[in-house]
């Protein structure tokens, strides 16, 4: 684990709290789910959906990894702009994934509003914000990539982008409408009970510890009990634990820290970010800040906090909030918390075909809308025998060489970048 998760804003003032019962003796099902975030538990929902039988295991609570540590940015598309995405997957299958990611957002906020998911949603869009002139260019590129493709963002200018955050340490902005915030643990939990209350059993605190694959039966171990399905969906991307059996894909885990204020007073309120769009940066290590329901601003930098260097990346964020709102000088920042990333080279999703069930991993810090969108895509192309669904192609294997050095690489990077910036 990385934080403690009392510490984590969303897990003070989440409404969203379903209670669900360990693993206990044998169980079949047609899906067994390993991983309660964002994937695994749309995965599940729509297994249950589709008349499955389907059982979600979690070795600690519904959305303790990244999706309960989350910004709550519920963007379209992923990090890379569409014509890195089709140089790395080819035009056709670029497109289409663009294509579908552009339309995660609705599925997102389509879900939050048919299970009355309690997760404070705000489609407001988000602001790309350019933290320095050169910063433009990449916003400028982005726009361009994006509006060929039939995206409605739109580019701000300097003043534009001062209107709508109400920081003049910003230098324009690409404007996503499709896009929007939430409350991200509060999502996650919600689509867990929407799942259990479409027929879907989930179990938290039962660990998955050994794997095995017997003839077209999938075996699965928990410390009191076992399961034995038909398919298998590994959801547990950046949050993988060791499992006799099955070996987890690798990636590069990048970490991302986040604090809140208090409530900030109405005045401010109809300064700072008066529309509510959630923001991040074009910086190399960027920050990110947004608004919760109550009033809270909450802002974020790449770093972890569980390292002897944390104490520079603490003390970066009251320089950060300073630097974006003067007023907010002598605000102090509570609830102190980090996250981890599961980045791959090409900073794509993936897809690993394990005959008779799917991993998949790599976000690279876009898990609202894909993870939603690849859980339930993945339940659908095994549940139906039609991969033809599936986002992007499944791979049959994955390679990473050095990801512990990379991870080491960008830690170091983001630390010494918060001893010196924003003094």
């Amino acid at each position: 684990m990385t934080s403690d998760l009392a510490s984590c804003l969303w897990h003070q003032t989440c409404q969203e709290n379903p209670a669900f019962l360990e693993l206990s003796g044998e169980a079949e099902a047609d899906l067994v789910v390993i991983g309660g975030g964002y994937t695994g538990c749309s995965a599940a929902l729509k297994a249950a959906e589709m008349g499955a039988s389907v059982n979600l295991i979690e070795a600690d609570e519904i959305g303790s990894g990244g999706s309960g540590r989350n910004v709550g940015l519920a963007n379209a598309g992923l990090w890379l702009p569409p014509e890195d995405i089709n140089a790395a997957l080819g035009t056709g299958t670029g497109n289409r994934l663009s294509g579908l990611l552009a339309g995660a957002p609705q599925m997102v906020f389509d879900l939050i509003e048919k299970h009355a998911i309690q997760c404070e949603p705000e489609r407001s869009g988000t602001l790309h914000c350019a933290h320095a002139p050169s910063g433009l260019k990449d916003l400028q590129r982005r726009h361009a990539q994006l509006t060929a493709i039939g995206a409605p963002v739109e580019l701000l200018s300097r003043e534009e982008t001062i209107q709508r955050t109400g920081s003049e340490a910003v230098h324009g902005a690409l404007f996503d409408p499709r896009a929007g915030t939430i409350q991200p643990l509060a999502y996650v939990r919600g689509l867990a009970r929407a799942a259990a209350t479409a027929g879907a059993q989930l179990h938290p605190h039962s660990p998955a510890t050994a794997i095995s694959r017997e003839g077209s039966a999938w075996h699965v171990a928990t410390p009191k009990g076992s399961l034995r399905a038909k398919h298998l969906i590994m959801a547990t991307n950046a949050y993988a634990r060791e499992i006799s059996g099955y070996t987890a894909p690798q990636v590069i885990p990048v970490h991302y820290f986040q604090a809140a204020t208090d409530p900030l007073p109405a005045s401010l309120l109809k300064k700072i970010l008066p529309g509510k769009e959630g923001c991040w940066d074009t910086a190399l290590v960027m920050s990110s800040w947004r608004l919760d329901q109550a009033g809270r601003l909450a802002i974020g930098g790449m770093g972890a906090l569980n390292h002897f260097g944390s104490a520079l990346h603490r003390s970066w964020l009251p320089r950060k909030l300073a630097a974006l709102y003067p007023e907010l000088k002598d605000v102090k920042l509570h609830s102190h918390w980090h996250g981890r990333i599961a980045m791959t080279t090409e900073h794509l999703p993936k897809i690993l075909d394990l005959q008779g069930g799917y991993a998949c991993f790599g976000y690279s810090g876009r898990g609202i809308g894909p993870g939603t969108l690849f859980g339930a895509a993945m339940a659908e192309a095994l549940l139906t025998g039609d991969s033809a669904c599936l986002p992007v192609p499944p791979a049959k294997g994955h390679s990473l060489p050095f990801a512990g050095l990379r991870s080491a690489y960008y830690e170091t990077g983001a630390t010494l970048t918060h001893l010196i910036s924003d003094r």
